[in-house]
């Protein structure tokens, strides 16, 4: 059966940064098909090549820097990290990339596609949510649902 890694990555302590995490808490409490594993990724994305072994499909949820308004939900492919540099996973997705990377040389590597969210602030120490973020914070758990669900469709 193909399987679904859902991992949120970010900094919960520096205020939206936390957001994927926030988003992967919120989403383990919910009941998911066995085929799908939700986790928390920290902001270790390098060292994380490991656990996408057995996998088919990886979600990020994290940041992304991309000069709209805060809160602004996005969804991107693989290919639009490497080939839009206008659009940063915060400071993760060089390393998310290069994960994927060695977990390819390890043999197989699962398909990367990311829902994000334009931060307001990452740098100031608080656990928890901007404003504008968490008044956007049940669309982004909604669209992380949606995707969830299509690519379970799509891998039956």
């Amino acid at each position: 059966m193909p399987r679904l890694l859902v991992l949120g990555i970010g900094n919960s302590l520096l205020t939206d940064d936390g957001v994927g995490v926030f988003a992967a808490e919120a989403l383990q409490k919910e009941t998911w098909p066995e085929n799908v594993t939700i986790m928390e990724g920290g902001t270790f994305t390098q060292d994380i090549f490991y656990l996408f072994e057995g996998y088919d499909r990886l979600l990020v949820l994290d940041v992304i820097h991309a000069g709209h308004a805060p809160g602004t939900i996005y969804r991107l492919t693989e290919e639009d990290l490497i080939q839009k540099d206008n659009q940063r996973l915060s400071i993760h997705d060089v390393d998310l990339i290069d994960s994927l990377k060695m977990a390819e040389l390890r043999g197989k590597r699962p398909y990367l596609q990311v829902v994000g969210m334009e931060p307001q602030d990452i740098t100031t120490w608080n656990i928890g949510l901007s404003e504008p973020c968490q008044e956007k914070f049940e669309k982004f758990l909604d669209v992380a649902r949606e995707d969830i669900h299509k690519i379970l469709q799509e891998m039956a």
